[in-house]
C-alpha cells in the first residue's frame, strides 16, 4: 500500500491512504471522506504566499472536517456555493456544511530544482504529494516588489516553472525505462506495454511538453498513474494582479506583449486559468462584507477572484457536490464526477455501499420551487434510483440501507 500516515487531531485517528482519508470518530464510527489536494507554485516575488494567505481566510472549521490538519502550509477552505445557502433556508437547519477543498503552500522554486537546487527537493518531494497543480504568475508591474528576473514576463516565469517539473519527470522515465529493459527482452508482455508507455512520455518530455499532452490510451493509464510523473497533474494557472498597480492585462488594453503571448500560450495548450487579486483580501481581511465591498470600488476591483479559484479548483479535481438537508443540518458532499449513488454515499459512511438499497433523488432547484418535499413527492419530482444511478452535481438524495 502507498504512503500510510498516521494523526491524531482533535481525539480522532486519521488513515491516510493515497487520495482518501478514513476516519475513526470518537465513537469508533468509520467514515472515507475525500481529501484531494491542490498544491500551489510559484517564482519568488509572484504573490504565492499572498494568495495562500488569502485563501485560509476562508477556512473551515476543523470539527466539520476530520481531515483538517494542523500543518500550517495547509488549508481546507469552503467551497462558495449559494446553493447550500438556499437549502439551509427551505429546511431550516440548525447548521450548515459546505462542500471543502484542500490547498497546499508548496516550498518556492528556484532554476535548477529538479537538480536539488534551492528548495528543489523539498518543492519535488512535496508536489507528487497533491493532486493538482494551481501555478501562481504574476501580471503586474511594481518597483516595490522586485520580481526574480528583474523584468515581469508571466510566459518565461511558466517556462521555468514547467521546465524544472519536465526534467524531474525525464529523470524519473529514464530510469524505469532502464529497469525494464531485461523484462522487455525476455518478452514480458506487461513490460513491452509499459516500454512503449514510456517511450510516448519521454517523447513529449524531450519536446518540452508536458507528460499530460502525450497520447495515452484509457488501457495505459494504470501504467501511467504507477510512475506519479509531475506533469500528468492537472494545472491550473492563477494570474495575479495587483489593485493600485499596472497590470499586463490592462496596459494598451490588454495588447502588453507579455500579456497577449501568455494568452496565446494558455489558448493553444488549452488550458485552465483565473485572474486573482490575492492582495486585495489581505489588505480588506478585517473588514466586514459590506465595507469590503466599498473598498474593493475604491481599489477598482469588484471581485478579488479567489472565490473563482476555489471553485475552479474544485473542478479541476473532478468533483461535484450533492447535499443532504433537513431539520438538523444541510451539509454538501463532495465526490468524484460520475460516481454511482452507491459510492457516493460512501462520503456519509463506508457502510453505505454494501447496505446500500435505493435512493431518493431531487434536484435542488426542483426541491425549492415546489416548495417542500411533499410537494415534490405529488410533483413526480423525487425520483427512486438503484445501484446504477450516475449521481449529477447538485442532487439532493436520502440514501434508503
Amino acid at each position: 500500500m502507498e504512503s500510510v500516515r498516521e494523526w491524531t487531531i482533535r481525539k480522532q485517528v486519521l488513515l491516510v491512504r493515497s487520495n482518501l482519508v478514513y476516519c475513526l470518530d470518537v465513537n469508533g464510527v468509520s467514515r472515507k471522506i475525500m481529501a484531494l489536494s491542490i498544491g500551489i507554485v510559484g517564482l519568488p516575488n509572484v504573490g504565492k504566499s499572498t494568495l495562500f494567505n488569502a485563501l485560509t481566510k476562508k477556512s473551515v472549521p476543523a470539527e466539520n472536517y476530520p481531515f483538517c490538519t494542523i500543518d500550517p502550509s495547509v488549508g481546507v477552505v469552503a467551497v462558495p456555493d449559494d446553493r447550500i445557502q438556499k437549502l439551509t433556508e427551505f429546511s431550516q437547519s440548525k447548521k450548515t456544511v459546505p462542500a471543502a477543498v484542500e490547498f497546499v503552500d508548496i516550498a518556492g522554486i528556484v532554476k535548477g530544482a529538479s537538480t536539488g537546487e534551492g528548495l528543489g527537493n523539498k518543492f519535488l518531494s512535496n508536489i507528487r504529494e497533491v493532486d493538482a497543480i494551481a501555478e501562481v504568475v504574476r501580471i503586474f508591474e511594481d518597483e516595490n516588489v522586485i520580481h526574480v528576473d528583474g523584468k515581469v514576463n508571466p510566459l518565461k516565469d511558466i517556462e521555468v516553472i514547467n521546465l524544472e517539473l519536465i526534467l524531474a519527470d525525464t529523470d524519473t522515465v529514464t530510469k524505469r525505462k532502464a529497469n525494464v529493459v531485461r523484462d522487455v527482452k525476455r518478452g514480458d508482455k506487461l513490460a513491452i506495454v509499459e516500454e512503449a508507455v514510456l517511450t510516448k512520455i519521454e517523447a513529449a518530455l524531450n519536446a518540452g511538453k508536458l507528460a499530460s499532452t502525450a497520447d495515452i490510451t484509457k488501457e495505459e493509464l494504470p501504467v501511467v498513474k504507477a510512475l506519479h510523473l509531475l506533469t500528468m497533474k492537472p494545472f491550473l494557472y492563477v494570474l495575479n494582479k495587483k489593485a493600485g498597480s499596472k497590470n499586463l492585462d490592462e496596459i494598451n488594453g490588454g495588447q502588453d506583449e507579455r500579456f497577449v503571448a501568455l494568452m496565446k500560450f494558455l489558448n493553444e495548450s488549452k488550458a485552465g486559468y483565473v485572474m486573482v487579486d490575492a492582495g486585495i483580501e489581505q489588505e480588506l481581511k478585517d473588514l466586514d462584507a459590506t465595507d469590503k465591498e466599498a473598498f474593493r470600488k475604491d481599489l477598482g476591483s469588484v471581485d478579488d477572484g479567489i472565490n473563482n479559484l476555489i471553485r475552479k479548483g474544485y473542478e479541476l479535481l473532478n468533483l461535484i457536490t450533492y447535499f443532504t438537508t433537513g431539520e438538523d443540518e444541510t451539509r454538501a458532499w463532495t465526490i468524484l464526477r460520475n460516481s454511482t449513488a452507491p459510492i457516493a454515499g460512501t462520503a456519509i459512511h463506508n457502510d453505505f455501499k454494501d447496505k446500500f438499497i435505493k435512493a431518493e433523488v431531487v434536484e435542488w432547484d426542483k426541491l425549492l420551487g415546489a416548495g417542500s418535499y411533499g410537494a415534490a413527492r405529488e410533483k413526480g419530482l423525487v425520483r427512486t434510483e438503484g445501484k446504477e444511478y450516475i449521481v449529477k452535481d447538485g442532487d439532493v438524495i436520502e440514501f434508503k440501507i
